[in-house]
């Protein structure tokens, strides 16, 4: 009787967004597990390859990044600093991570396409700036020295990127999908929330929708160092909120914790400032394309 009357007091748009969010469990946790799989087993070799590929540089940091583990926008930082591998590189890692965009849109079975295509021009927009920069701006002389220690570097739940214990492959699933089901479940709360209280044209309104301008924000907000940020894009997308060139702005730039150890650990300031300035650049460039074009 209480439950029943807890559940009665409960506003229908919080029980919705409950539901949005609960069907998606089972899918972020297969997602999930697999790519707890793929960092304890294939993550030094990427990074073995990276720091010892010159030329193919963007292009293998471009591929390995489209793989949607937190760490790897880490990796690359750390690898960058050290002088392992080329701002170009580096960039196109970042263009191409996705954090957890890609787990959520492959936890709903009608945007498979979606996803295929996102990964696509993210790949190719990466691959693309990499080159560019490294061919244009004067980067770092890359190191092969074989001295390099990674046992302190995190990823976005706090673990070592290099941790493989067995339980891990079953514990850090469960807990990336927890905290990203309380991710979408308050993201779902606000939007079924806005659209409870505006209407449909306010919120056009306030999301500029259909201008150019909303790739512009949406890849200056990617830039914040947080996976919670990527679940809000794709989430915003999800429901119709933000446009296809929107999301490509965002995601392009959203790095997630890479940004963060980038400003930490790189000694040379004005050179991250450059690189997190050419990372927003191409990314909202790329947006507005496709805002003007899809």
């Amino acid at each position: 009787m209480i439950f029943e009357q807890f559940i009665g007091n409960i506003p229908e748009f919080v029980i919705d967004a409950f539901k949005d969010s609960a069907k998606l469990l089972p899918f972020l946790f297969i997602i999930f597990l697999f790519i707890e799989l793929f960092e304890n087993y294939f993550s030094q070799k990427i990074v073995s390859i990276l720091r010892f590929s010159q030329k193919i540089g963007p292009v293998a940091g471009a591929v390995f990044a489209i793989v949607p583990q937190c760490g790897f926008s880490v990796i690359a930082s750390v690898l960058y600093v050290k002088n392992f591998i080329s701002t170009g590189t580096l960039v196109a890692v970042y263009i191409a991570t996705s954090d957890e965009a890609i787990p959520i849109l492959l936890s709903e079975p009608s945007m498979f396409l979606t996803v295929c295509k996102i990964i696509i021009i993210k790949l190719i927009l990466a691959v693309i700036s990499g080159y560019f920069i490294d061919f244009f701006f004067k980067t770092k002389q890359i190191s092969f020295s074989d001295k390099m220690d990674f046992n302190l570097e995190k990823g976005c739940c706090n673990h070592s990127i290099y941790e493989n214990k067995i339980f891990s492959v079953i514990f850090h699933p469960i807990k990336h999908t927890l905290i990203i089901f309380l991710f979408i479940f308050a993201v779902c709360t606000g939007l079924n929330y806005m659209f409870d209280v505006l209407s449909e044209q306010k919120i056009e309104t306030i999301m500029m929708q259909n201008s150019i301008f909303q790739p512009i924000l949406a890849g200056i907000f990617g830039l914040i160092p947080n996976c919670a940020v990527s679940v809000f894009i794709t989430m915003m997308y999800l429901k119709g909120v933000i446009s296809f060139g929107s999301v490509i702005a965002g995601l392009s730039s959203g790095a997630g914790l890479g940004l963060l150890i980038l400003l930490r650990k790189n000694p040379d300031f004005k050179n991250s400032l450059f690189i997190i300035f050419i990372l927003t650049i191409f990314s909202i460039f790329a947006g507005i394309l496709f805002q003007i074009f899809e």
